[in-house]
């Protein structure tokens, strides 16, 4: 850590710095208004050991979600002279980690579970201020109100439940001499991880949308999470939303999915109901775009396809927009669809089913290797246990440990009761899906190839080892002999994960393209599942896929919402990001909104479009092509788009003058 004078953040802006210092000089009125002095040592005793413990029963889930967490944050500040604590909402420490030294030193300043750092006991201090103002408050040095405590810099950050609610603080407290700018990210971080598990665990068996203005930080701290009820209303958020969306916790409950993000329960539900979707659009009012994720649990069933978690729902529980897992169709059979490569796959498959053997999916992104693997749990006799399915490339780093492990609380806080099952454990009876395996960070491998072996698992911080019995299943696109040759990989584990290795085929390279074209948009649209075109099949022949099944799936989900109420998919109904791809660089866009229009309903798309025309042309020709079969039509829009052989919707965007 680099050390800096007594001042933190020196070359920081004074637009930054002014809010902070004004926040100080309000606890420090409030610290001389409450009669302590700077150089008093106000000790209001810690508690008693039996007070102590009674403090922690009492928010025994805030230190169970907070010991992983601070365990993570003790790795990221480790040799700092510093250390962690937790405390509870009237600002009582719960718990502290941290150097040994430190520890020493700052138990002399009573800063030690038991004791209270609210304004009231130790004036202006990190946690004091930042459980009266509810924000995250730093306290250098100097700024502490009294003398004994200058030697501190402290960062502190209020925890708060989905509610608003005050939880806690979590801070990290070193000598003023360490401070480095850094600590408070860190801090911000770690709590926010903590709000998060709090609200996962309130509402697990509440649709939640995770989301963001980039797709890319689905599933980062950054993201926004709101909860759904079955009627749309929110029912709770966590911070990240509050500020992506600039409303408070409450002014968030009062919106619906409706009113906030301008979509309903139901088409959220048919979003996600297909393997592998893709992140949904979803704009505010204001018309900014965001991007969502769906996930929703019940608890020992959570599981996750195509990145979206979904759940077998209880009996008791009505309807909600998360698909149930367990889909008749979905097993070994329904994998076949024609491709002379994938019936040989399946064929070798139903060989190994039940004879305990580890498979290992090789293929490109997006070539189905979940639904493989989740075809051969259905397929085999654990289908009524669980499929877990961890993908090891979107966890962090940090995280993945515990995620997969678990931890056991009492070994961090004195708790009585276990921290998290990891996700091993979770699977045990049923099967556990490894995807993207050879993204595990190279220690976790060992870990990993001694659960194999042991057939047990030990969480963090616990030495009893706990049996399971799961069928393992991984997956990767990588190439994992290269790996191995770099090092990057483990020899022994890809030997102990490769019972049978299967390579799925690219979509390229299959034969069976219309197949799974036709299954996807009778998906989509059940009651009227439409045709591709000439053109259009003739263009998905010739394209490469490079993001295959997945890509494949996109672009008919699209395509079915834009050609609603029309027999064929034609040009004018894919995005123009996938015609550009598909038509290849230097190639002009075909026409396909006139040659549409002019095509009769109900007759196939001819192969050749007409020649090109220019594009104001065009599209003049189009609105003037859309306002006479208006007026031959007296304006009935339906009509007329029936007349034209598009879609209302169509007519309507092209009126408004959009693409």
């Amino acid at each position: 850590m680099s050390s800096s004078s007594e001042e933190p953040g020196a070359s920081a802006e004074l637009a930054v710095r002014a809010p902070r210092q004004d926040l100080i000089q309000r606890s420090h009125q409030r610290s001389a208004a409450l009669g302590l002095t700077r150089g008093e040592r106000r000790e209001f005793g810690p508690l008693i050991r039996s007070d102590l413990n009674l403090a922690r029963e009492r928010n025994q889930r805030l230190c169970n979600h907070a010991a992983p967490v601070m365990q993570l944050l003790l790795e990221q500040i480790v040799h700092s002279e510093s250390m962690i604590v937790l405390t509870d909402a009237q600002g009582t420490i719960l718990h502290t980690v941290g150097d040994d030294d430190f520890l020493q030193r700052a138990d002399k300043v009573a800063l030690a579970p038991g004791a209270n750092w609210a304004e009231h006991s130790k004036g202006t201090n990190a946690i004091g201020t930042a459980l009266f103002e509810e924000v995250a408050t730093l306290v250098h040095a100097h700024e502490h109100y009294m003398h004994a405590n200058h030697f501190l810099t402290c960062s502190a950050v209020p925890i708060f439940d989905p509610r608003g609610n005050v939880l806690g603080v979590l801070d990290v407290t070193g000598d003023q001499r360490g401070y480095h700018q850094h600590t408070m990210g860190l801090v911000r971080m770690s709590a926010r991880m903590i709000e998060n598990h709090w609200l996962s665990d309130d509402f697990n068996s509440r649709v939640r949308l995770h989301f963001h203005a980039h797709a890319a930080f689905i599933g980062s701290l950054l993201e926004g999470i709101v909860v759904m009820a079955p009627d749309g209303r929110i029912v709770g958020a966590n911070r990240a939303a509050m500020d992506l969306l600039g409303l408070s916790g409450a002014a968030l409950r009062a919106q619906s999915v409706m009113s906030l993000f301008g979509t309903t329960p139901s088409a959220i539900h048919d979003h996600f109901s297909l393997p592998m979707p893709a992140p949904m659009r979803l704009a505010l009012p204001g018309g900014q775009v965001l991007h969502a994720m769906a996930r929703c649990e019940w608890p020992a069933r959570a599981l996750a396809l195509g990145g979206v978690e979904r759940a077998a729902m209880p009996p008791a529980v009505a309807p909600q927009p998360c698909m149930p897992i367990e889909q008749p169709h979905l097993d070994l059979q329904y994998l076949r669809t024609g491709d002379a490569q994938v019936e040989l796959l399946v064929g070798k498959l139903r060989r190994v089913v039940n004879r305990d053997i580890p498979l290992l999916v090789l293929g490109e992104t997006g070539t189905g290797k979940e639904l493989l693997a989740r075809a051969v749990h259905n397929e085999s006799n654990r289908a009524r246990q669980p499929f877990v399915a961890v993908n090891c490339a979107s966890i962090p780093e940090s995280l993945i440990e515990s995620e997969l492990f678990g931890y056991e609380d009492g070994a961090f806080t004195g708790a009585r009761r276990k921290g998290a099952v990891g996700r091993i454990v979770q699977a045990n009876g049923g099967t556990l899906f490894l995807d993207e395996i050879g993204d595990m960070p190279l220690p976790l491998q060992a870990r990993l190839l001694r659960v194999l072996q042991e057939r047990s698992v030990t969480p963090l911080g616990s030495s009893k080892a706990i049996p399971v019995d799961i069928a393992l299943i991984g997956a990767t696109h990588r190439n994992l002999r290269e790996m191995i040759e770099a090092q990057t990989f483990r020899e022994d584990l890809y030997y102990r994960l490769n019972g049978l290795a299967l390579r799925l085929p690219a979509l390229r390279d299959r034969s069976d393209l219309e197949a799974l074209v036709r299954r996807i948009l009778l998906a989509e649209r059940p009651q009227d599942p439409p045709e591709l075109s000439p053109q259009v099949l003739d263009m998905f022949r010739r394209y490469a896929w490079p993001g295959n099944i997945r890509q494949l799936a996109n672009v008919l989900r699209t395509a079915a919402v834009m050609s609603a109420g029309e027999r064929q998919i034609t040009p004018l109904h894919l995005s123009d990001d996938f015609l550009e791809e598909a038509r290849g660089p230097g190639r002009a866009p075909a026409p396909v909104f006139a040659m549409s229009m002019t095509t009769p309903v109900g007759e196939a798309t001819p192969a050749e479009p007409p020649p090109p025309e220019p594009p104001a042309t065009l599209e003049k020709a189009e609105l003037a092509m859309i306002r006479a079969a208006l007026a031959a039509t007296d304006g009935n829009v339906s009509a007329a788009a029936k007349q034209l052989g598009i879609s209302r919707n169509t007519i309507y965007r092209k009126l408004r003058g959009e693409p």
